[in-house]
């Protein structure tokens, strides 16, 4: 698959590439919850760094605690944007209907970890949504995110 350049006079650029990042269940509580596994930053804080630090992306953001919610923002986007970063929290490990939601849309999604969900009781070894997934990341902390990003910056999907 060939890029999207578009010509400006002498200048050639590249279209600039539509990211839209979910997080599921009690991420809202970044910085709060739990700053031993995930940290004492708040997404909101972070999301701000990521949009300086990729200028050429449209970065989207959106959290919910509920299944449903989430799995409406993936069909709203799923056939217009160029990437999605899901991190389903909790719902990773039980959900189908995410995985299928996942599994119906054209967008690529790389699933996201801000923890090593394996160094971490059992019933988070085990994502219902890898497998509809491009990618995984985990274990880089907020890093993790960045990492997805790179994912859809390097490549043409």
């Amino acid at each position: 698959m060939v890029p999207d350049i578009r010509s400006k006079g002498n200048k050639v650029t590249r279209k600039m590439k539509k990211i839209q990042i979910i997080n599921g269940p009690n991420l809202n509580l970044l910085g709060k919850r739990e700053p031993s596994v995930y940290g004492n930053a708040s997404f909101e804080s972070y999301l701000e760094e990521l949009c300086k630090r990729y200028p050429q992306c449209e970065i989207h953001y959106y959290q919910s605690n509920v299944e449903g919610e989430m799995i409406n923002k993936i069909h709203e986007v799923g056939f217009e944007f160029d990437g999605i970063v899901l991190n389903a929290g909790a719902y990773t490990h039980t959900s189908i209907a995410l995985h299928d939601a996942i599994k119906a849309i054209e967008t690529p999604v790389v699933e996201v970890h801000i923890s090593n969900v394996h160094t971490r009781e059992p019933f988070r070894h085990v994502s219902m949504i890898s497998a509809a997934c491009k990618g995984v990341i985990l274990g880089f902390g907020m890093e993790s995110y960045r990492l997805a990003l790179e994912s859809f910056v390097c490549t043409d999907k």
